[in-house]
């Protein structure tokens, strides 16, 4: 519970899937671009670590279990400690990936944006890093 006695809010992610119509293709990107590992393949997913904490699922279209189906997502945002973003920015041109930024945002914080092979928006946000 919070100071104020409501619940303390999530503190990251645990797990976030996107939808891939070619899933080597959008692994190979997760792991090229951004560095994350793969945890586990299987043959209709992958699974990739991000962090110590949380875990980004790749998922071929289709029902699995629990009545879940993977899923579109338009934009989402991984946590970045504010001396990394420069030289991901770095990374990123080297491998030939568009993106745009460092982009400073009112407050200081800063975010690089870019898109996945499947359309994605990925945001690299050094914001919590920053409290």
């Amino acid at each position: 519970m919070g100071a104020d006695g409501t619940p303390q809010g999530p503190d990251g992610f645990a797990e976030l899937t996107l939808q891939a119509r070619d899933l080597r293709a959008l692994e190979r990107f997760y792991v090229e671009a951004l560095g994350l590992e793969v945890l586990a393949r299987e043959d209709d997913r992958t699974w990739l670590a991000v962090g110590e904490h949380a875990r980004l699922g790749l998922w071929l279209p289709g029902e699995k279990e629990f009545g879940d189906e993977g899923g579109a997502h338009v934009h989402y945002a991984f946590s970045v400690p504010p001396d990394r973003l420069d030289a991901v920015a770095q990374h990123l041109t080297a491998l030939g990936v568009e993106h745009r930024g460092p982009v400073e945002h009112p407050g200081g914080d800063r975010s690089l944006y870019l898109e996945d092979p499947e359309g994605n928006v990925v945001e690299l946000w050094d914001h919590y890093a920053r409290r």
